[in-house]
């Protein structure tokens, strides 16, 4: 292959993936090799469904295309054939995905996956960040952390006042029946 030919496939690497603007700075890194096409096709479709791609990668170039950016770490794990999954809401919601498909395709080897440039490796690695918290996830439970305790505040002032209530409707109700109310001491 010419240098010209190489050039441009790193090129086409850089702005899929580690785009200048780093438009996907986590990725995950699996093999495909011994899955049947009408599968693959398949698990494209599904993920392109979820807005996740999937590139099938050439070793040296994909090594040479991710020096110095957050993808860099996953170079050691580029052997044999390889395919690189990335986008969707972020590389946790990309590990669910793929592990979904795992079950169905045990021939797809996890390699490997990089968030905020931690190196989760293998297939526990992999499993392990499947199972963190989306950002959305992260968002809705700070935000029920930090809500909790006015909600929590409101709960046992209005209690009382609710109990008052109760025994003012209950007092005015006998009232309204002609019932005579005995002061208790």
């Amino acid at each position: 292959m010419s240098k010209t030919v190489k050039n441009i496939i790193m090129r086409d690497y850089k702005s899929r993936i580690a785009g200048g603007t780093d438009q996907y700075p986590d990725a995950m890194l699996i093999s495909i090799r011994g899955v049947k096409a009408i599968d693959t096709t398949k698990m494209r479709h599904g993920l392109a469904a979820k807005k996740i791609k999937v590139t099938v990668v050439q070793n040296a170039l994909a090594r040479k295309t991710f020096e110095g950016t957050n993808l860099a770490p996953l170079a050691e794990m580029l052997s044999g054939s390889n395919a690189i999954a990335y986008g969707g809401q972020s590389v946790v919601e990309v590990a669910r995905e793929i592990m979904g498909w795992v079950a169905k395709m045990p021939k797809l080897e996890l390699k490997g996956a990089i968030l905020d440039g931690t190196l989760y490796k293998g297939k526990a690695g992999c499993e392990e960040l499947s199972k963190f918290p989306t950002r959305e996830e992260a968002i809705a439970k700070a935000v029920t952390l930090i809500v909790s305790p006015g909600r929590n505040l409101l709960a046992q002032l209005k209690g009382p006042g609710t109990s008052v209530a109760g025994l003012v409707k209950a007092i005015e109700t006998r009232l309204e029946k002609g019932e005579a109310i005995a002061a208790k001491a």
